[in-house]
């Protein structure tokens, strides 16, 4: 997976690498404002989304985040494979 990712609003950037996880930080592509980051929460076993600011979030955005978060738990799953 590339460092960066990039959806119509918003975009994504890898902060960090640890041995079996990655951090992301999820960006507005206008303000380049960090808006949350995605990382593993290990109590429920997948990657999730932990808002860093209040915003609101279009349902299109919502989707991306989503998908984003899809493709890293499909990440993970061939790597423990």
């Amino acid at each position: 997976m590339t460092d960066n990712h990039q959806y119509k609003y918003i975009n994504f950037r890898l902060i960090e690498t640890k041995p079996k996880t990655t951090v992301w930080s999820c960006r507005n592509n206008n303000s380049e404002i960090e808006l949350g980051v995605i990382k593993w929460h290990p109590s429920w076993r997948q990657y999730c989304y932990f808002p860093t600011v209040q915003a609101v979030y279009s349902k299109g955005c919502l989707i991306d985040i989503s998908d984003f978060i899809d493709k890293l738990m499909n990440e993970r799953k061939k790597s423990n494979d």
